[in-house]
């Protein structure tokens, strides 16, 4: 099965900054992997039984590779849900490059549900990046949800960059972290709804080991009559340190909820929180507009700088 103009497409809005995929790879399209590609350090394979998916095992020892795991949905009205595991061997430094473009042109609704196991093994590196992405005239809605559970052991570190950019009409997305002993999770989170969508973020991270740490960075836009839930809890039940951030910009009529949550079960985890909902600055408006940009270029610009 071949790749038409769309699919590419929707594989570059997903990629963009990436260039033309190289190494190990693995397309999905429309419930079927379309093209599979391992490389000598990164092996893909397929999961069968009840929670049927894809395997992504990175070797041990494996430095400054990438693999690409994009989905794309292209029929209006599918349903597709995946079991995808990740399992990042120890000492190995990699990127993980995800995500799911929906093209829905019909009335029917168009779903994906990824449930992603993340694995990074001790000493490992991993730079994990999805990003969703969804088009198309029709009346049918663009459904994106994905789970993610991550597990970060002793000296590992992570990174989850998630970004959800325009076209999802809905979208619940969970994260579940495990931190060991002097492992480090970094979370970077950015959203922006319109119109009429919804977005809920749930996120809860658990510092297990002496010496772990986590970060939650969240930033979201919300335009038009659209509606976010952001919750994100840290519990850390040794000596650790955590933090979580959410910094949201408010646009027409829209609503942003926001909910930190803190649980320290040991008198040394340090465990702290911001956030922070309000609209643009008058002042930041007014000077981009000294400099020869219309109203709606400086919102504009404002709204990107923001989100990147």
């Amino acid at each position: 099965m071949k790749l038409n103009n769309l699919d590419m497409d929707l594989l570059g809005s997903i990629a963009e900054l990436h260039g033309i995929p190289k190494g190990a790879i693995n397309i999905r399209r429309d419930g079927e992997a379309v093209i599979r590609q391992s490389s000598p350090n990164i092996i893909l394979s397929s999961k069968t039984g009840n929670n049927p998916g894809l395997l992504v095992e990175i070797k041990p020892g494996t430095k400054n590779e990438t693999v690409h795991v994009p989905v794309i949905l292209t029929q209006p009205g599918f349903q597709d849900k995946v079991y995808n595991t990740f399992i990042v061997g120890e000492d190995a430094d990699a990127t993980i490059i995800a995500g799911c473009g929906i093209h829905n042109d019909g009335h029917g609704s168009s779903r994906h549900d990824g449930i992603h196991e993340i694995i990074v093994k001790r000493g490992g590196r991993l730079k994990y990046i999805e990003k969703h992405y969804g088009e198309g005239s029709g009346e049918g809605t663009r459904v994106l949800n994905p789970t993610t559970v991550i597990i970060v052991e002793k000296d590992a570190s992570a990174e989850l960059e998630m970004v959800q950019i325009k076209g999802v009409d809905d979208t619940i997305r969970k994260t579940e972290a495990h931190i060991h002993e002097k492992g480090n999770l970094k979370i970077v989170e950015r959203l922006l709804t319109q119109g009429n969508q919804q977005a809920e973020s749930d996120i809860e991270i658990i510092i297990e080991g002496a010496g772990g740490a986590a970060q939650v960075l969240s930033r979201a836009v919300a335009q038009g009559n659209s509606y976010q839930i952001f919750r994100a809890a840290l519990i850390g039940k040794t000596s650790c340190l955590g933090h979580v951030e959410c910094d949201a910009i408010l646009m027409d009529k829209a609503r942003i909820k926001s909910i930190p949550e803190l649980m320290a079960e040991d008198a040394e985890a340090v465990l702290t929180h911001e956030a922070a909902i309000g609209k643009i600055a008058g002042e930041q408006l007014i000077k981009l507009m000294t400099l020869g940009l219309t109203e709606k270029e400086a919102v504009e610009a404002i709204l990107e700088g923001f989100l990147r």
